[in-house]
């Protein structure tokens, strides 16, 4: 099989086998052309392959995307800075990168939070951070000093039995959020400001106007946990952020609209720097047009933008100046709202109790609280009901019955009528329904999809060719589908 490779001006044959990979064609094009490619960690320099407006996998045989001999293969060669950082997301389920310097490895660790918050659209509340060894990423301390070198994961975890109720939150899906609400008060309260927060910032109309007519208030600071309630002096400082601030930040106007539609105070309540949602977006508005219009000049510094005009005199509206600057404290503690800890709450303290941010799925934590619940009251009463001939005394005062004589078995459970019988899948022989079965079960078991999924995986995949016709590429697609059956057969 002949094809074409236009690299830098050039075109030249190429005869390559069926079974050949896009990786093995790359080898055959580095070498033919005597190219040098790097892969360290600051910088990448790669070849991509691509073909009718798409890229090329490397895993791909040319065949399997309908290549025909004789066509004409782009080849280019890039230059990427790789990320600093990345961030696993068991929410969402993907990583993040962090782009920057090596001296983001010298910030603290509210500095990272700030980062991860801006990018991921999760207040600094809802997640914490940790090292690819399980330590915890506290605010007060640098990433040197866990030893965090360039290119590590780190991990984001939210509170157990939040993944379901974030992820909806994510996704704009408000019956999911209303079905993962936890029954405690407080920390209903404080799961709404963080999916109106999560919503302002992504834009979900829907979510947003059901939580606002629920009572939460765009203006309110999301806060913290209720059980570190106690620990609010000593919190990310961007705990006082509001939903308001997010819509700002994100640039969804329609979010804003409904904000100040449902009350006039969202214009005038500030953030953590003290700068109301008006003074953001001119400072926002006049980073972006610093960075249009002289592209030597980057965006302001915090330094710099503490000197400007606009923002001195947001910083004397909002109180007696603080450190470098900043707001005073007063300020800071005014946008943080007043402290709801009550005496009898739980009382997180960092590196003293049990973490209980694990991402752990509702369901599990769930079942985690039931069993501690259950541990010492039912399975007592339990384990004297089991033994039916066994004779047992309590002694006076612990609550529970005392067993005078063989305890009664339990009653034998009653058949279930089906009333609602369901058609018999009718095939050609017995076994082909077992048969069919079993390998949708090996599918999935082997690819990690379901047929399903799988079907709009290729679809996606053969979109990417923007230069074809939309009929070939579901013949794309459909190719797609039959090699990735074939392989694993």
């Amino acid at each position: 099989m002949r094809i074409f490779i236009a690299f830098e001006g050039s075109c030249e044959p190429f005869d390559i086998s069926q079974h050949h990979t896009v990786k093995t064609i790359k080898q055959m094009i580095k070498e033919f052309f005597h190219i040098q490619l790097s892969d360290d960690r600051r910088t990448r320099r790669y070849l991509e392959l691509s073909y009718a407006g798409a890229s090329l996998q490397d895993g791909w045989s040319l065949p399997d995307i309908g290549i025909a001999p004789c066509s004409t293969i782009r080849c280019l060669l890039k230059e990427e800075d790789k990320p600093v950082l990345h961030v696993f997301s068991p929410v969402t389920g993907e990583t993040l990168s962090l782009m920057g310097t090596v001296f983001l490895l010298t910030a603290s660790g509210s500095v990272l939070r700030s980062l991860v918050s801006r990018r991921s659209g999760l207040p600094v509340g809802a997640f914490r951070l940790s090292t690819p060894g399980g330590l915890e990423l506290y605010d007060c301390t640098r990433l040197d000093e866990y030893g965090v070198e360039v290119g590590a994961t780190l991990r984001l975890d939210t509170w157990d039995g939040w993944t379901e109720l974030l992820r909806g939150a994510l996704l704009g899906h408000k019956r999911t959020v209303q079905r993962y609400l936890s029954e405690e008060e407080p920390v209903m309260r404080f799961q709404q400001r963080v999916a109106l927060y999560v919503a302002a910032f992504f834009g979900h109309l829907d979510l947003a106007g059901w939580l606002l007519r629920k009572g939460v208030r765009a203006e309110e600071p999301v806060g913290v946990h209720p059980h570190r309630m106690w620990c609010r002096d000593t919190d990310h400082p961007e705990t006082g952020k509001c939903p308001v601030h997010a819509a700002v930040e994100a640039g969804q106007l329609h979010i804003l609209k409904s904000f100040v539609g449902s009350s006039v105070l969202s214009l005038s309540c500030r953030d953590p720097a003290g700068l109301t949602p008006l003074r953001m977006a001119l400072r926002a508005a006049a980073a972006t047009a610093c960075a249009t219009w002289s592209p030597s000049c980057g965006p302001p510094s915090p330094s710099r933008a503490w000197r400007s005009p606009w923002a001195s005199t947001s910083r004397s509206s909002a109180g007696p100046a603080g450190p470098r600057g900043g707001p005073a404290g007063g300020a800071r503690a005014r946008g943080r709202g007043p402290s709801r800890a009550r005496v009898g709450d739980t009382v997180l303290v960092d590196g003293f109790t049990v973490p209980e941010m694990t991402s752990k799925p509702w369901s599990k934590a769930a079942r985690a609280g039931a069993g501690a619940r259950l541990r010492g009251r039912l399975l007592p009463a339990l384990m004297a009901v089991r033994d039916p001939n066994r004779r047992c005394s309590q002694p006076p005062g612990s609550g529970y019955p005392e067993c005078t004589g063989p305890a009664a078995p339990f009653a034998p459970r009653r058949a279930r009528r089906d009333t609602n019988p369901r058609p018999r899948f009718i095939c050609a022989s017995p076994n082909s329904s077992l048969i069919l079965s079993s390998s949708l079960d090996s599918f999935t078991k082997h690819s990690g999809r379901t047929t399903r999924e799988n079907a709009i995986y290729c679809l996606a995949l053969a979109s990417a060719f923007t230069e074809k016709p939309w009929l070939h590429q579901l013949g794309m697609a459909r190719t797609l589908a039959q090699r990735t059956v074939h392989k694993l057969l």
